[in-house]
């Protein structure tokens, strides 16, 4: 199971908890982080930096079929992700009649910011493209790095390639918006903004968020003890 996340070296600590959250419940996923600077290294990115973007991934996820050879399935979510669930249940649900599965959020916010004080902008199918089931070998979805490096944004988010009946449905329950979403969450998504923030929106989760880190970050220290000694 290939696990695509976005990665922005501003929020590298979420990035971190949000890795260990998924491979805590599922030993077997790869994690793969999309770096900015070394899909522009390798050429596959060249999109000049966009002030409306609220991070480095904010194009890069729409590389992911590309980048899994036009081939098999895939997974991509934000980093403001925290699994409680196995992503293998994702996975399950793949439904090769389409070219994308997604949670098909009615998402309008009135806050005018987010996520350590960014612009916060609203536009049709907002948040479908913070976690997306990939059917990569989908004749569609052979999407190249110039669509990605030069198309507009709303071509992208909106999934405009594809027609409506090929994007598919997944539980809300995992993208659940924290602050917004009613469901049971499997996956917390933070997407105004986490603990990782100083001046991150209060949240009953948040202290769900602050013990994977910690428990996280004991692991850590334990391995590095083992291995000392």
């Amino acid at each position: 199971m290939k696990i695509f996340v976005g990665y922005d070296p501003q929020q590298h600590e979420a990035y971190q908890v949000c890795k260990y959250s998924i491979l805590n419940h599922c030993k077997t996923a790869t994690v793969i982080p999309l770096v900015q600077a070394e899909l522009k290294q390798l050429g596959l990115y060249w999109r000049e930096p966009d002030p409306l973007a609220s991070t480095e991934f904010t194009y890069t996820r729409f590389l992911v079929p590309k980048l899994q050879g036009y081939s098999g399935w895939a997974l991509f979510m934000d980093l403001d992700f925290l699994w409680l669930s196995s992503v293998e249940e994702v996975f399950e649900l793949k439904d090769s009649k389409y070219a994308v599965q997604l949670v098909k959020h009615q998402h309008q916010p009135s806050n005018k910011t987010k996520m350590n004080n960014q612009l916060q902008t609203s536009y049709p199918k907002k948040n479908w493209s913070s976690l997306v089931l990939w059917n990569c070998s989908y004749p569609k979805n052979h999407i190249t790095s110039k669509q990605v490096s030069e198309n507009s944004a709303s071509w992208l988010h909106q999934f405009q390639w594809l027609q409506d009946h090929e994007i598919g449905s997944l539980p809300e329950a995992y993208n659940h918006l924290v602050g917004y979403s009613n469901s049971d969450p499997k996956a917390l998504h933070y997407t105004d903004g986490g603990p990782w923030f100083e001046n991150s929106p209060d949240s009953p989760h948040n202290k769900l968020w602050i013990n994977y880190k910690q428990e996280m970050l004991s692991q850590q220290n334990t391995y590095q003890n083992l291995k000392h000694n």
